[in-house]
């Protein structure tokens, strides 16, 4: 009896120890759409278009956007929590600015979004963080309003991050020791003629604004070209990982 029952452990053991412990699938991931939901935007990226003559940028929409990314410059990340955009001080520019972007722009489906500032309640939420700067010139763009011009932004100056109004990007200090890497919300609601800038969900400016052809833009926007930032070269560049972006209309 008694070596029937050293064996009958025997055995229990090793089918235990041959037995692997269940271990949790990881998330899996493919494009930037499997992370954001991009229903209603269009990206904007540094890199020439080949499908169109002379240099212009690559843009491309819905649907082709559910399925799309192109590394480095819009991807999604590894553990599939967010999503990196990226764009160099060489890169190829959108008409009317020095500056490239690889940034998301509003959409209502396969259209331009366009609202005004005194019409409703337009509001975009981001949940992100800038995790490069370019050299020398150490600025960068991390979500906008627009209407041809910008509007109101949240703009990163070494590591002094501020709410912008129109052409004073220094308009409000919103964190005076911003560390690259650091998550944060920014929000923008929009109504009644007013912007209203929040950081970590604080008011952080009030600004009286009446505006028509509106919309938003979130990604990076690298404020450094090869005139004011070395090397010119896909090296030096601009970044920022968005883990989740909102955006409504009320």
């Amino acid at each position: 009896m008694f070596v029937r029952a050293l064996v009958a452990a025997a055995l229990l053991s090793a089918t235990a120890a041959a037995t692997p412990l269940a271990v949790a699938a990881p998330t899996a991931c493919s494009t930037p759409a499997d992370v954001l939901n991009l229903a209603n935007w269009k990206v904007q990226l540094p890199v020439d278009n080949p499908n169109q003559s002379g240099t212009q940028v690559l843009e491309v929409g819905q649907p082709s956007l559910d399925s799309y990314e192109l590394s480095p410059w819009f991807i999604d990340q590894p553990n599939c929590n967010g999503v990196r955009f990226r764009n160099a001080v060489n890169g190829v520019t959108t008409p009317n600015t020095t500056y490239a972007r690889s940034e998301l722009r509003e959409m209502r489906g396969t259209a331009a979004a366009s609202w005004s500032s005194t019409s409703g309640v337009h509001t975009m939420i981001i949940d992100q963080a800038i995790t490069h700067r370019p050299n020398t010139k150490p600025q960068v763009v991390a979500g906008q309003i627009h209407n041809g011009n910008d509007m109101s932004t949240f703009r990163l100056d070494g590591t002094s991050l501020y709410v912008t109004n129109e052409n004073d990007t220094h308009y409000k200090l919103v964190d005076g020791n911003y560390t690259l890497g650091k998550r944060f919300q920014a929000k923008f609601v929009v109504s009644n003629g007013s912007i209203k800038a929040y950081y970590n969900n604080v008011l952080q400016a009030t600004i009286l604004k009446s505006f028509t052809g509106g919309y938003f833009k979130a990604g990076v926007y690298t404020q450094a070209n090869c005139t004011n930032s070395s090397p010119c070269d896909t090296s030096n560049y601009g970044e920022n990982v968005i883990y989740s972006v909102t955006v409504t209309h009320s």
